[in-house]
């Protein structure tokens, strides 16, 4: 019997919905609300393999886009059983999903000065979803809950204690349901209880993050007390010296939020290169002999392996590494390239596999004479989160 469960992913100025089956994490209705708040407001949906556009009213809101939504829903027929609300910080207050109530949607609002760009669109999703679906339990799942098993030796910042104590200042970790996807996955492609899997998970696209999961637990991860810290990202810089923000400021007088924007919208792959955060984009640019995508690709590929590397001890009995997300799942050159720096370590990348390995398929990718295992498994945060939220259906 099918649990049919209507995703919701509210940005600031978009929302990205589904209609997912908790049980095989079919998608019957997909779609993407672009340019909240613009003149351009649009929304674009896939409805069993149909494609459909239409403009919504000028300066459109998230009010307005969850209307369409529900009545395009409606016209479907389907009688969803639940919502399910993506939400990026769930601080330590949430180990696991949770049924909206004026408490948890306070929590949400609360967190927003940790995730300011995601929070208070999210808690704005959950309030404008209420009352278009008004009898149906609305749940909050949340991309933090799955590190909230990280050791304190893996989340603490060398900073004074009382910054965790008194302000949360720590790791928190990010993607959580994506890395959650690739467990359970990787564990039913090794045969293994997902308690028993151990996996390096790398989920790469416009966001970047790593996860080490030891024995079904998340041990590590490269994302920190916002989705900033880490791998080199699109447009996200990632590890950087913490004294160049202020001494940026100094140099450049500008403002922190100015300095901020610098730091998540114009470094990473994009600063880098001084042309694209589209790694298609660098690739092609690449083999045409542009430096700068060389380049970005380069650094790109020798942090990520850096990351692997160092969760290799906090991964001892590793299965697998695996790769996600849109570059981890498409590019055959990342792939290729971050795993050559494991050359001497007897991991050995078949390139046919590598190639077979991209747009939905998946697979292994590695020699039968590989000492290590890895994956490429295409990534269903969607299914994640209708699966968590039927469970209060």
């Amino acid at each position: 019997m099918k649990k049919e469960v209507v995703v919701l992913n509210c940005g600031s100025s978009s929302v990205k919905f589904a209609i997912i089956d908790a049980n095989t994490g079919e998608a019957g209705l997909s779609g993407l609300v672009e340019s909240l708040g613009n003149l351009d407001a649009s929304i674009t949906y896939k409805l069993n393999g149909n494609k459909t556009s239409f403009s919504l009213s000028a300066n459109a809101g998230h009010t307005e886009a969850l209307n369409a939504i529900s009545t395009i829903i409606e016209d479907t027929g389907v009688k969803p059983v639940a919502v399910g609300h993506r939400v990026v910080h769930g601080g330590e207050k949430f180990k696991q999903a949770a049924l909206v109530n004026d408490e948890v949607l306070a929590a949400v609002k609360d967190y927003a000065s940790m995730a300011p760009l995601h929070n208070l669109a999210n808690a704005k999703g959950v309030v404008t979803a209420q009352k278009a679906y008004p009898h149906l339990p609305h749940v909050c799942v949340f991309d933090t809950s799955f590190f909230q098993t990280m050791p304190q030796k893996a989340f603490i910042y060398a900073l004074p204690m009382d910054l965790y104590r008194d302000h949360g200042i720590r790791r928190y970790g990010f993607h959580g349901t994506s890395h959650k996807f690739i467990l359970d996955s990787t564990a039913s492609l090794l045969n293994k209880p997902v308690e028993e899997t151990s996996v390096i998970s790398a989920h790469l696209g416009n966001g970047c993050s790593v996860a080490a999961i030891e024995k079904g637990q998340a041990v590590d991860t490269s994302m920190g007390f916002i989705p900033l810290e880490g791998l080199v990202m699109g447009t996200r810089c990632g590890d950087l010296d913490p004294s160049l923000p202020g001494t940026l400021q100094k140099k450049l007088g500008k403002t922190a939020d100015e300095i901020s924007d610098l730091l998540n919208k114009e470094s990473g792959l994009l600063g880098i290169s001084e042309l694209s955060n589209d790694c298609r984009t660098l690739e092609e640019e690449a083999e045409k002999g542009h430096e700068g995508a060389k380049l970005a690709i380069e650094i790109f590929c020798y942090r990520l392996a850096k990351y692997i590397a160092g969760y290799l001890i906090a991964v001892p009995s590793l299965d697998a590494i695996v790769f996600t997300g849109g570059i981890g799942e498409n590019s055959s050159l990342i792939r290729e390239t971050t795993m050559g720096y494991f050359a001497h370590m007897g991991v050995t990348i078949d390139q046919q596999k590598n190639l077979d390995a991209r747009f939905g398929k998946g697979g292994e990718i590695t020699a039968p004479s590989s000492q290590k295992t890895v994956f490429v498994v295409p990534t269903n945060e969607e299914w994640v989160i209708a699966a968590e939220a039927a469970t209060f259906a």
